[in-house]
C-alpha cells in the first residue's frame, strides 16, 4: 500500500520525528481507541475535547492561525505532515466548527475587541461552537433562509429556527445566518452572528440519525434577544462571510483519514476471508475494489499534493477545495460500502461498539462500525455544499476560463 509523501529535507523529518514522538507520549490508548471507535464526522464530544486540550497545553490546538494569535508559523508541508501523522496515529477527529470555520471569518472580518473576545476561548478548547447555516428548506438553497434578526437599540431579536445543526447540545456559543432584511436580493439581506447559547428563548430539540447517534439538533429561537457587538461585519453583508467560511470547510487533505480506514479495511478483510482459497469469488471481489479504491486514493493524493506544491509557491486555486470536496466524499462513502460488504451479516447488528466483546456470542467490533460509519457518510455529500453544487462551482469556474 502506497503511503504519504515522506519529509523531502532535514527540517521537515526533524518535524516529522517531533509529531511522532508527542504522539507517542500523549496520544493515549484510551483516546486512540475513541478515535477508532468514531464513526461519525468526527469524534464525540468528551474524547475530542480532552484531545484538544491536550493539543493546546503544547501549543498545536490551531496551528493554522496567524502566530500572534497561537499559530504556529508552520510550512504548508509541515501543515501536511502533521495532518497524516494525527491520522496515522488514530487520533479523536476534532471538531472543526471552532477553530476551522468560525475562527477563520473571524480573523479575516472581526475587530480587535470580537478577536479577543472570541479566539482565546477557541485556541484553548474553554468555547465550544456550533453553526447555525441550515433552515427546513433552506439547506442547498442557503441564500433563501428566513431566520430572522430585528434591531432593537443596541440588540438584535431573533426569532427562527436553525436545522442539522452538529453538536448544539454541547455548544455553548453558536456562528448563526440571519436574514435582516428582505428588500433586495435573498444574499443581500443576510447577516452573520456570534452568540452565547444560553441565552432565553434557545431551545435544542435531539435529531437522531440513522445511525442511531445524536450528533444532529434543531434550534429554535424565540424573541432571542442577541448583543449589536455579535455582528461581525457589516449588516447585511453576511453572505460574502459564509462564502468565505465554506471554502475553509472544505478545504484541507482527505486523504490520511482516507489511507487510515483503507488499512483497516485491509485487516478486515484478512480476518473475514482467513482461510477461504486465493480463487474464492467473495475474496477476489473484496481485494478488486480495495486495489481500486488504493489506487483512487493515489490519485486524489497526487492532486492534493499538487494543491500543496502550488501553495508553497503562493498559489492559491480557487476550485481545488470544491474538487476535493467532490472526491474525497465520494471516496470516503465508497470505502464505507467496501467495509459493509466484508462485514456481511455482522453488520447488521446494532449495537454500542463498547458491548462488541461482551457477550458469549461476542462480534466483530469492525463489522458493527462498518455499518455506523457506512449510515453516517451517506451525509458526506450533502454537508458542507453538497457535491452537486460543488460540480456547479467547478463547471463554472473552468467554462469561465
Amino acid at each position: 500500500m502506497a503511503s504519504e509523501m515522506s519529509p523531502s529535507n532535514p527540517v521537515d523529518t526533524a518535524f516529522r520525528d517531533e509529531v511522532r514522538a508527542f504522539l507517542a507520549a500523549e496520544l493515549s490508548p484510551e483516546l486512540r481507541l475513541a478515535g477508532r471507535r468514531s464513526a461519525g464526522v468526527f469524534s464525540d464530544y468528551d474524547d475530542g475535547q480532552a484531545w484538544f486540550r491536550i493539543l493546546a497545553k503544547k501549543g498545536w490546538s490551531v496551528p493554522h492561525w496567524p502566530v500572534e494569535w497561537g499559530g504556529c508559523g508552520w510550512s504548508p508541508r509541515q501543515h501536511d505532515i502533521f495532518a497524516s501523522e494525527l491520522a496515522t496515529a488514530g487520533a479523536p477527529v476534532l471538531a472543526p466548527q471552532g477553530a476551522r470555520m468560525v475562527a477563520p471569518v473571524v480573523l479575516a472580518f472581526g475587530t480587535p475587541e470580537q478577536k479577543q473576545r472570541w479566539l482565546p476561548g477557541i485556541r484553548s478548547g474553554d468555547d465550544y461552537w456550533c453553526q447555525g447555516y441550515s433552515e427546513p428548506g433552506s439547506g442547498s438553497d442557503l441564500a433563501s433562509l428566513q431566520c430572522r434578526a430585528v434591531r432593537q437599540a443596541d440588540e438584535y431579536v431573533l426569532n427562527g429556527t436553525k436545522i442539522w445543526t452538529t453538536h448544539a447540545h454541547r455548544a455553548n456559543r453558536i456562528f448563526c445566518l440571519v436574514r435582516t432584511d428582505s428588500s433586495g436580493k435573498a444574499q443581500q439581506g443576510i447577516s452573520f452572528l456570534l452568540f452565547d447559547m444560553n441565552l432565553p428563548g434557545i431551545t435544542v430539540r435531539p435529531i437522531i440519525s440513522i445511525s442511531g447517534d445524536h450528533e444532529l439538533n434543531q434550534v429554535f429561537f424565540d424573541d432571542v434577544r442577541v448583543p449589536a457587538s455579535a455582528l461581525l461585519g457589516e449588516e447585511n453583508r453576511g453572505w460574502t462571510i459564509a462564502k468565505y467560511l465554506l471554502v475553509h470547510e472544505r478545504g484541507g487533505a482527505y486523504t490520511p483519514a482516507l489511507r487510515a480506514r483503507l488499512r483497516r479495511l485491509h485487516a478486515m478483510a484478512r480476518a473475514a476471508f482467513a482461510g477461504r482459497p486465493a480463487g474464492d469469488d467473495e475474496k477476489r471481489d473484496v481485494e478488486r475494489a480495495l486495489a481500486d479504491a488504493e489506487c483512487r486514493i493515489d490519485a486524489l493524493h497526487a492532486l492534493e499534493q499538487q494543491v500543496l506544491a502550488a501553495r508553497i509557491r503562493g498559489v492559491e486555486q480557487p476550485i481545488a477545495p470544491s474538487i476535493g470536496k467532490l472526491l474525497g466524499t465520494e471516496l470516503k462513502q465508497t470505502i464505507t460500502e467496501i467495509g459493509v460488504t466484508i462485514a456481511g451479516a455482522y453488520g447488521a447488528a446494532r449495537l454500542p461498539l463498547a458491548d462488541c466483546g461482551r457477550h458469549a456470542l461476542a462480534l466483530p467490533e469492525d463489522a458493527v462500525f462498518a455499518m455506523t460509519s457506512y449510515l453516517n457518510d451517506r451525509a458526506a455529500s450533502i454537508y458542507a455544499g453538497t457535491n452537486e453544487v460543488q460540480r456547479n462551482i467547478i463547471a463554472q469556474h473552468l467554462l469561465s476560463h
